[in-house]
C-alpha cells in the first residue's frame, strides 16, 4: 500500500545543481565550516544556505535541466 501524504507532510527542498566554470573537483568550506564538494564540475545545493552561497559565488553558474 503506498503512503498517503497530507497536507502537513513538508515537501522537501529541491535539489539546485550548478557548474563549477573553474575547477572540475575541490572542496568548498562555507562560511558555517560545513563542507561542500565539486565533483565532474557540478556542485549540488541541498539547503538554502548552500544555494546562497553557490548562487553568488562567481565562479559557479546555476543549471536548469
Amino acid at each position: 500500500m503506498a503512503p498517503v501524504l497530507s497536507k502537513t507532510t513538508p515537501v522537501a527542498d529541491p535539489v539546485r545543481t550548478f557548474r563549477d566554470k573553474v575547477y572540475t573537483s575541490r572542496t568548498l568550506i562555507l562560511p558555517n565550516g560545513a563542507t561542500l564538494p565539486v565533483a565532474k564540475g557540478r556542485a549540488t545545493a541541498v539547503d538554502d544556505q548552500q544555494f546562497q552561497y553557490l548562487n553568488s559565488h562567481p565562479d559557479f553558474e546555476r543549471l536548469t535541466e
